[in-house]
């Protein structure tokens, strides 16, 4: 008797363990039949592709952080409305037809200032490509961020997924990505004061000379004697 319930314990874990492989199985086919139609297998990674080049993205000095004040504190602390910076940059690479395509990102946080409040904060993000001192992309992204909690920072991530250019020859691609707000604005020049007037002194005039006199014929009669 020990012996057959033995066997009959066996014998249901079986058929469960059986109908559970026969779900996942119909499960599977459904999954690769959806809608009666025969879904492709996805694309295999080549060994190749994963070896290929893939160019760096750096983070350039100077880039990884961004102020906006409110209107007319420029460079104020007390009117700091937000401050953003990034923190991590990132990208990953495929290629097709001789062209290299990329998608750069970049994440990092925004921290609200004494003028900070709700709304929609705007950065300007650049992505640059390089070769040498040849750019083969450069776009400038104005990135919106929307701002609900003026007590703590927000997280934000940015990528571009459009950068393409030529797949390289060699190693030799650098890849930037960072805040730009464009050269500085040059200072509006004082206005020029006029020159003063100086008075010109009249010349004296100079009165003209009176008419030479014809010289006096002098004769021997005139000599007094």
């Amino acid at each position: 008797m020990v012996f057959r319930s033995f066997d009959g314990r066996v014998a249901a874990s079986l058929m469960v363990t059986g109908f559970v492989l026969s779900l996942a199985g119909c499960q599977s086919a459904g999954k690769a039949m959806d809608n009666g139609a025969l879904q492709p297998d996805p694309p295999k990674v080549k060994a190749s592709d994963l070896r290929a080049y893939c160019p760096k993205v750096t983070l350039r000095e100077g880039t990884a952080y961004f102020n906006s004040y409110a209107k007319g504190g420029q460079d104020d602390p007390s009117k700091l409305a937000y401050q953003a910076a990034i923190s991590d940059v990132t990208r990953d690479c495929s290629r097709s037809d001789g062209t290299l395509t990329m998608n750069v990102a970049a994440a990092g946080k925004v921290v609200p200032g004494p003028m900070g409040s709700a709304g929609t904060v705007t950065m300007p993000i650049r992505v640059v490509v390089a070769q040498g001192s040849q750019v083969l992309y450069s776009q400038l992204h104005q990135y919106k961020l929307p701002i609900t909690d003026t007590s703590a920072a927000t997280q934000f991530a940015f990528s571009d997924p459009n950068v393409s250019v030529p797949v390289p020859a060699a190693d030799t691609y650098q890849v930037f990505v960072g805040f730009d707000e464009g050269p500085p604005k040059a200072a509006k020049p004082a206005a020029a004061r006029p020159a003063p007037k100086v008075a010109r002194k009249k010349k004296p005039v100079t009165p003209a000379a009176a008419p030479a006199q014809p010289p006096t014929q002098t004769s021997i009669s005139d000599i007094p004697r």
